[in-house]
């Protein structure tokens, strides 16, 4: 006999349901453990991260607790104190604290003529991967101003002609440096047209552009500073005059 539409109906979502509910056991059954295990090893692996996170940022808070003390024993002049201190931060796992107190190591050598240890403590940062480019840039323009002395000309040349660009952020101070480098090989030429490419640079220092200007008309270039404060200073003077 015939089931009605309704009851065939009712009787294929209860036959459905059971099959569903005998697949779920029967997964359950089979991959249950593991899936516990599973969702354990994730949460146990969160804790984990969550604990680390909080044991980093309290290393970080107390380092900068300590080069705040270096930084105030400097102050107060007593670079016996501080030195302990950075010498500990210059082996630090943070590249932040790392590079700066190997800064301020390299600044304390500074103030004793020691130019040679000076720059060993800035190439340390201008060799460390770990440290951001500007920061390692910085300190591979400071360690060859410290030693620049102590160089070969050429070798000037070849560290810093990556820095002394147009559009690097180092172009005066590099490209002084290397300008200075090709005068001293005897090489006028590219040294007058570096100067003029410094005293027309906007984002150079207006210092570094006066020198620039001098030195590269000396050298027979016309570079006369065409920067925005220059214009203005140039106008000035002649309404100045203009007035007298």
């Amino acid at each position: 006999m015939a089931l009605p539409p309704e009851t065939s109906d009712a009787f294929l979502r209860e036959v459905d349901e059971e099959l569903r509910r005998d697949q779920m056991i029967g997964l359950w059954r089979r991959w249950g453990i593991a899936i516990v295990g599973i969702v354990l090893v994730a949460l146990a692996a969160f804790g984990g991260w969550l604990y680390w996170q909080h044991r980093q940022a309290e290393a970080a808070g107390a380092e900068g607790e300590r080069f705040s003390r270096a930084l105030e024993a400097l102050g107060a002049e007593k670079p016996a104190e501080a030195q302990p201190i950075l010498a500990e931060l210059a082996k630090s796992d943070r590249p932040g604290y790392r590079a700066s107190a190997l800064f301020t190591e390299a600044d304390i050598l500074l103030t004793k003529d020691d130019l040679k240890g000076a720059a060993a403590k800035f190439a340390q940062v201008a060799k460390d991967e770990g440290v951001a480019k500007p920061f390692r840039d910085l300190a591979l323009i400071r360690q060859t101003s410290a030693e620049y002395d102590m160089l070969a000309p050429q070798a000037v040349i070849d560290r810093l002609r990556g820095l002394a660009v147009k559009d690097s952020p180092w172009f005066g101070t590099a490209g002084e440096m290397v300008a200075v480098a090709y005068l001293r090989l005897n090489q006028p030429g590219p040294a007058g047209k570096l100067f003029g490419q410094i005293a027309q640079a906007e984002r150079v220092p207006a210092t570094i552009r006066q020198r620039a200007v001098q030195m590269a008309g000396v050298l027979g270039v016309d570079a006369i500073d065409q920067t925005p404060a220059a214009s203005n200073a140039a106008a000035a003077q002649g309404e100045e005059k203009n007035t007298q």
